[in-house]
């Protein structure tokens, strides 16, 4: 009922094409290789293969698809596993049907899921829970002090109007730092991005 009532939600916004439906996560991953969407809404708890599991592949599987995390809460334990499976953002099964559609339209458009309030007690709670894993030196490294810069404020939950404000240049330019920054580090999108500058200890939980 709930994933039919998101389906009949999404295909009413503008702009917006529900490609199909799956009941659990080895289907759900069956049906981004076969349909190619551009955002999978996914649950985290399903039957047999969980929405982590399936995150994790369809991510993995290179298809170009963005997946968008369902949970009950906003520090779900789940939550930071999901990012560090590749995910883009998450939303509340609470959402109004208005946030549910700028939630795909956010994630389709490249940018990340990641409210600025709720963005370090998610991330303070990823690096908690989930281990440290080794930040290549020579990575940082290639980053000039302005993309390192850009990365710490991308961590802080900060849009690219808003670190265009912080730092006084025009939003162009922050689009043209935060491309590099992916490039030179290897990453997907601005959720990974946030996560490595966590991992590399370029922003402290809490801080």
């Amino acid at each position: 009922m709930v994933r039919e009532g998101f389906s009949v939600l999404l295909g009413a916004m503008p702009g917006i094409e529900v490609a199909g439906e799956a009941e659990d996560g080895g289907t759900a991953v069956e049906k981004v290789r076969e349909l190619r969407p551009d955002v999978v809404l996914m649950d985290i708890r399903m039957p047999g293969m969980n929405g982590l599991e399936a995150t994790r592949e369809i991510v993995a599987a290179d298809t170009g698809a963005k997946v968008l995390v369902l949970t009950t809460f906003d520090l779900d334990e789940y939550v930071y596993k999901a990012l560090r499976a590749g995910a883009s953002g998450f939303l509340l099964k609470d959402a109004t049907a208005g946030q549910l559609a700028e939630g795909v339209r956010v994630v389709a458009s490249g940018e990340a899921l990641l409210a600025p309030t709720v963005t370090r007690r998610l991330l303070s709670e990823f690096s908690r829970l989930g281990a440290s894993r080794p930040v290549a030196s020579t990575s940082i490294a290639e980053l000039t002090d302005r993309e390192n810069e850009v990365l710490v404020l991308v961590a802080q939950g900060m849009s690219n109007g808003e670190i265009a404000a912080h730092l006084v240049v025009a939003e162009s330019t922050v689009k043209t730092h935060v491309g590099r920054v992916l490039t030179k580090l290897g990453l997907r999108d601005r959720t990974q991005a946030a996560v490595f500058a966590y991992e590399a200890r370029l922003v402290r939980p809490g801080g």
